[in-house]
Protein backbone atom coordinates (compact mmCIF):
# COMPACT_ATOMS: atom_id res chain seq x y z
CA UNK A 1 0.00 0.00 0.00
CA UNK A 2 1.32 3.42 -0.83
CA UNK A 3 0.43 6.94 0.15
CA UNK A 4 -1.63 9.08 -2.18
CA UNK A 5 -0.12 12.38 -3.26
CA UNK A 6 -2.43 15.39 -3.14
CA UNK A 7 -2.33 17.96 -5.93
CA UNK A 8 -1.17 21.44 -4.95
CA UNK A 9 -3.92 23.43 -3.28
CA UNK A 10 -6.05 20.37 -2.45
CA UNK A 11 -6.41 19.04 1.07
CA UNK A 12 -7.75 15.52 1.36
CA UNK A 13 -9.57 15.03 4.65
CA UNK A 14 -10.74 11.56 5.60
CA UNK A 15 -13.07 11.41 8.57
CA UNK A 16 -14.36 8.30 10.29
CA UNK A 17 -17.88 7.27 9.45
CA UNK A 18 -20.55 7.33 12.13
CA UNK A 19 -22.08 3.97 12.98
CA UNK A 20 -25.24 3.25 14.89
CA UNK A 21 -25.56 0.62 17.61
CA UNK A 22 -27.41 -1.61 15.14
CA UNK A 23 -24.53 -1.39 12.66
CA UNK A 24 -21.97 -2.31 15.32
CA UNK A 25 -24.10 -5.25 16.52
CA UNK A 26 -24.57 -6.50 12.95
CA UNK A 27 -20.82 -6.49 12.34
CA UNK A 28 -20.16 -8.24 15.67
CA UNK A 29 -22.71 -10.96 14.87
CA UNK A 30 -21.27 -11.46 11.38
CA UNK A 31 -17.74 -11.84 12.77
CA UNK A 32 -18.89 -14.27 15.49
CA UNK A 33 -20.81 -16.32 12.89
CA UNK A 34 -17.78 -16.44 10.60
CA UNK A 35 -15.48 -17.56 13.43
CA UNK A 36 -17.93 -20.29 14.47
CA UNK A 37 -18.92 -21.66 11.05
CA UNK A 38 -16.53 -20.24 8.46
CA UNK A 39 -19.49 -18.95 6.45
CA UNK A 40 -19.67 -15.36 5.27
CA UNK A 41 -23.01 -13.72 6.01
CA UNK A 42 -24.40 -11.06 3.73
CA UNK A 43 -25.61 -7.80 5.23
CA UNK A 44 -29.12 -6.76 4.34
CA UNK A 45 -29.37 -3.95 1.82
CA UNK A 46 -30.69 -0.83 3.51
CA UNK A 47 -33.98 0.47 2.19
CA UNK A 48 -33.79 4.01 0.92
CA UNK A 49 -36.65 6.37 0.42
CA UNK A 50 -37.02 7.46 -3.15
CA UNK A 51 -38.53 10.90 -2.96
CA UNK A 52 -38.98 11.75 -6.61
CA UNK A 53 -38.43 10.00 -9.89
CA UNK A 54 -36.16 11.36 -12.60
CA UNK A 55 -39.14 12.58 -14.59
CA UNK A 56 -40.45 14.52 -11.61
CA UNK A 57 -37.07 16.17 -11.08
CA UNK A 58 -36.90 17.46 -14.64
CA UNK A 59 -38.76 20.74 -14.86
CA UNK A 60 -39.99 22.25 -18.08
CA UNK A 61 -39.80 26.03 -18.61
Amino acid sequence: MSLGIEPKGVDLIVEPTKRSKEDIELVSKAIAHYKATGEITKAPIPKTKQTKTKKELITKP
